[in-house]
Formats: structure tokens, sequence, C-alpha cells
């Protein structure tokens, strides 16, 4: 079954499972339309799950390091926040939870993934079992996507219509995913099916404005499922992807440490922008 729209699920798939959410989020609720979500910021593995891995997985590489943080200015906005806790190695929050295809033809990795984006493999030796992936599914997927259904909710329900940005962060270079380098940005809304007009207008005007950055829209990376699963224009709750890439704000002779310089200027940056998405959100019929 692949899963197009986990709000109309959510509340029958968690009401019946007795799996409680603890610590595999962070969350604070905010009274603003705004939510931001961060599936890839986690780091953590479980020792059950970390002694399965190898030293690549073990590594945990492919988070989106501190991405997060370049969003601190979220709160002063009346956003609500969810970051993931745990490493996408144990489960990936923004893929299908069956694992089907975002990107029919590209390489990609499931939901719960077995290689790196360099394809090396991330498990010592046995890959987890069905029942294995069915128990992280539901102790981890599942619980994510109810509370940032829930938080969205809320917004929309207080404010007439809610705001999801979608935070995530890339290596500047993965020949497994892409050809040369990326834009500085790259926004995703499915082609425009996550936003709608008066947002994507308001965000390449915003573009076409801001020359620090390069950026993209609906380039190679369109939203992942995070984005289309909860974007639902029709009920004005609207969702958009932002990738940023890495060398904009890490510091890449140490990919895992934060750029506090350039990191300051980029959130500098991001936030005019999330302050002109929301007058544009508001207005949109």
């Amino acid at each position: 079954m692949c899963v197009d729209k986990p709000g109309e699920l959510i509340s029958t798939v968690i009401m019946t499972s007795d799996i409680q959410p603890t610590d595999i989020f962070t969350v604070h609720q905010g009274d603003g339309p705004l939510v931001v979500a961060a599936p890839h910021v986690g780091t953590y593995l479980p020792p059950d799950i970390a002694a399965q891995l190898n030293d690549v997985g073990r590594s945990v590489m492919e988070t989106d390091f501190h991405v997060h943080r370049l969003y601190d200015f979220a709160p002063e906005l009346g956003a609500s926040t969810l970051f993931a806790t745990h490493s996408r190695y144990v489960v990936d929050l923004n893929r299908d939870p069956n694992s089907a295809p975002l990107y029919p033809g590209q390489f990609e990795t499931g939901m719960c993934p077995l290689t790196d984006f360099d394809l090396r493999p991330i498990y010592a030796s046995d890959a987890p079992s069905e029942a294995e992936i069915n128990r992280r599914r539901q102790h981890y997927w599942w619980p994510y996507h109810a509370k940032l259904e829930e938080l969205l909710e809320a917004a929309r329900e207080r404010h007439g219509f809610a705001l999801l940005i979608d935070a995530h962060s890339i290596r500047p270079s993965i020949p497994t995913l892409f050809e040369g380098a990326l834009p500085d940005l790259s926004f995703g809304t499915d082609s425009g099916r996550t936003c709608p007009p008066d947002v994507l207008d308001a965000l390449q005007g915003w573009m076409a404005r801001t020359t620090a950055y390069s950026s993209v829209l609906d380039g190679r990376f369109k939203g992942g499922f995070t984005t289309r699963g909860h974007g639902r224009p029709e009920d004005r709750v609207y969702a958009l992807q932002i990738e940023i890439v890495q060398s904009c704000y890490l510091d890449m002779s140490d990919p895992t440490t934060y750029g506090a310089e350039r990191a300051r200027a980029l959130s500098e940056t991001l936030k005019p922008l999330v302050e002109t998405l929301i007058s544009a959100a508001k207005q949109a019929k």
C-alpha cells in the first residue's frame, strides 16, 4: 500500500497501535501558522540497531547535520517545530512507509536504508527482516507523521491555513543522486502540487531578488514524502521542502561541525523568505 495522504490514515493507524512516541522526536508547540520539520537531523542509534551496523552505518554521515539550527528564528514567528532525534538509518521519515519510489527511475534509499548514498552497505551482515521493518514503521514512522499532522491541523484550525517547511540539507557532491553541483537552495513543491500559486509566485519573486545564494524550484529534488504527503492546498495546508547544500553552513573540513559565521548569514537570509511565504499563504485562496 502506498500512502499518498497520511493525514487521511493517521488516526486509524495510530489509534489501533499501542506504540507510544517518547523520545523519537523533539516538539515545540507554537501558536502561529508555520510548522518547521526536520526528519533527517537525528543522529541517535538505539544500541540493538547500532550493533547490526558496520562502520559506515555507525558513522551516520547522511545526517542533515544542524539544519534545524538555521531555523532558530522560527519560534519568534510563532512556529511549531518537529525535529527527529534518531538517525535516518533507523528509519527514513521522509520516505513512503512501504518504500514506494518518489523518483521512479532514479536511485533512492527506502524507509529502512540498506546503503548510504555512495552505495556502500551500512549493515554488517543481515538486512532488517520484514518483522523488524514493520516494528520500525510502527514505532518511529507513524508517530512522527501523526505528530506532524497534529501540528498542522492545530495551525490550520487556529489560522485557517498552515504552512509546512520541511528542512533538509545535503552533501555538495553525490554522483549517485545528481551530476555536478546543486544550487545552494533547492525548493520542492512536487511541481506545484503542494503550494498554491500565490505562494509559488512569492517564492519565485524572492528567488529572483536574492543573489547571495543560487536556487532552483522543483529541480532534482521536488519534495520527499513529507512534503507530498502532508501538503494539501485544497485544505489550505501548504508544504515546501527546502534542501540546502551543506557547504553553505557547515565546516566542510569536518562536515559534522556547524560553521557559525556562514550559518548566521544563511539564517538571516531564510528568515525574510519564511516571513514572505507566511504572508503569501495567508492571502492564498
